[in-house]
């Protein structure tokens, strides 16, 4: 991707197709210039139907520039529209949204959306010579408008979030990007907590006191993720900082900023089992501190397989349900993305079919409920089976598809997403928006294994969630790093 790709206009370096501004905007250009002028500063955004399919807001993302849609890109929403998934909203989303154009103007000739110059265009695919590719493919109609449009000289830059039809665009000589408005950088993602080495007396004042002022460890260096030395930085709230002795490394800390104070507090992890689980690192232990909290309403966890993401979060949903009754019922989903197959195609009855996809939730929950999992607990002659029976019919424990999620409401329940690396920004927006009253909800997953084709570590909704509400006072997020599932699960993830 070229430099030339990502400018603006009356700037350099410019927006990318994410449509944010990085510069002060040249559309304000004068009457004088000429139309040649204008021609090559105004840009032209040729839009896959995946775009739309990922956000349908995306029509609106491109500020004074204009946004072309290629009528093969309807003729795909309107096999879309028909689904009853996010796919078939966002795609009848799209064309209400067009349908709404309308009435400014014709769709052909270009609507003005916005007073900067911003419109949007339905552009007619027309046969063109030496075409490398069959036109009777829709994709190839579609980089087929781009390429029409780059040969009449106009400054054209496909997007597309399928990457082969990105290299296509190559091919053809097309500037090709992906939809990055709702993109995080992955490498830098918020982990959730800090080291800091200070001095002896620091720690021994945080366990004294039972606190410590925010401002006496903000103004000390930090190890960062890669563990290079960072000069010091605010705290966010629920933001964990790990104290590490300067003149003694194995007299360490671990420290919360309590949201709304300028302290730190002290974090020792639960005095008992949390049903019977025990946090085996500090990672654990933050991420049970946060899930124990029911004034953090939301928590993100990531990590890579066998780290207790789910484990963890079911353990304590369990405590505060069943132990605390702190909520009404324990609500678990995940979604329905089991590398392209639709849960349709699972044999058996909704049940069935269900008991089958949320298989590792069941494989979780029949740890926790048998005695190993259960430690100290007096029998009462069930296996693991009939309690977890028992914890259903009594509505207790809720299992479901994330397809049956929107439109409701969701009051004093504590709700677990599992895998919510497979669901896009907007999914996650409708998500959240569900939960109601008294609702603590947990998003967890693993944002390095990811099953929609056109999601990845950096434009994920688990990803932007855990961005977009680092330091707010009700969310906490902590980013697990080590594997305790066995020992050989541990070898596979630092070898395999």
């Amino acid at each position: 991707m070229t430099d030339d790709s990502s400018a603006q206009p009356g700037s350099d370096p410019g927006t990318r197709a994410d449509g944010v501004k990085r510069g002060e905007s040249g559309a304000k250009s004068s009457k004088s210039k000429s139309k040649s002028s204008d021609k090559d500063v105004r840009k032209h955004f040729v839009l896959d139907t995946n775009v739309l399919l990922h956000n349908p807001n995306s029509l609106f993302k491109f500020e004074e520039h204009e946004v072309v849609i290629p009528l093969a890109v309807i003729e795909e929403l309107d096999r879309f529209k028909k689904n009853n998934d996010e796919t078939g909203r966002n795609s009848r989303q799209v064309i209400r949204a067009l349908d709404r154009l309308r009435a400014n103007g014709h769709l052909f000739e270009g609507v003005a959306w916005n007073p900067t110059g911003g419109t949007v265009r339905v552009q007619r695919a027309q046969p063109t010579e030496n075409f490398a590719f069959d036109l009777t493919h829709p994709d190839h109609r579609i980089l087929n408008v781009a390429y029409r449009l780059k040969a009449e000289g106009l400054h054209t830059i496909f997007v597309s979030k399928d990457i082969n039809a990105r290299v296509k665009a190559d091919v053809l000589g097309i500037a090709a990007e992906d939809f990055e408005h709702d993109r995080v950088d992955a490498d830098w993602l918020h982990t959730g907590y800090v080291t800091i080495e200070v001095p002896t007396e620091m720690i021994d004042t945080l366990y004294a006191e039972r606190q410590l002022p925010c401002e006496q460890v903000e103004m000390l260096s930090r190890v960062g993720p890669d563990g290079e030395v960072i000069k010091g930085g605010e705290l966010i709230a629920n933001q964990f900082v790990i104290l590490v002795d300067s003149r003694d490394p194995s007299h360490t800390g671990l420290a919360r900023r309590l949201a709304d104070t300028m302290h730190l507090i002290p974090v020792s992890g639960p005095r008992k089992p949390i049903y019977g689980i025990i946090a085996r690192n500090v990672q654990q232990t933050m991420a049970l501190d946060l899930l124990l909290d029911d004034e953090v309403r939301i928590v993100t966890m990531i990590g890579a397989a066998g780290t207790g993401k789910t484990l963890l979060a079911l353990a304590a949903g369990l405590q505060k349900c069943v132990r605390e009754e702190r909520f009404d019922k324990l609500l678990v989903a995940r979604p329905i993305m089991p590398l392209g197959r639709d849960i349709g195609y699972l044999p058996g009855d909704k049940d069935e079919k269900l008991s089958l996809w949320m298989q590792p939730i069941f494989d979780n929950l029949t740890y926790l409920v048998s005695m190993r999992g259960e430690r100290g607990n007096e029998p009462d002659g069930k296996n693991a089976e009939q309690r977890i029976d028992s914890l259903v019919a009594t509505g207790k424990v809720v299992l479901e598809p994330l397809t049956y999620i929107r439109g409701r409401s969701i009051p004093k329940q504590f709700f677990i997403v599992d895998e919510a690396q497979n669901l896009s920004p907007h999914e996650v927006k409708t998500i959240v928006s569900r939960v109601g009253d008294g609702t603590k909800i947990v998003l967890c997953g693993d944002i390095g294994q990811i099953d929609n084709p056109y999601l990845d570590s950096a434009s994920n909704g688990l990803s932007h969630a855990i961005e977009r509400l680092k330091g707010q006072r009700i969310a906490g997020h902590v980013t697990l790093a080590r594997t305790e599932r066995s020992e050989l699960a541990k070898l596979a993830a630092e070898v395999l």
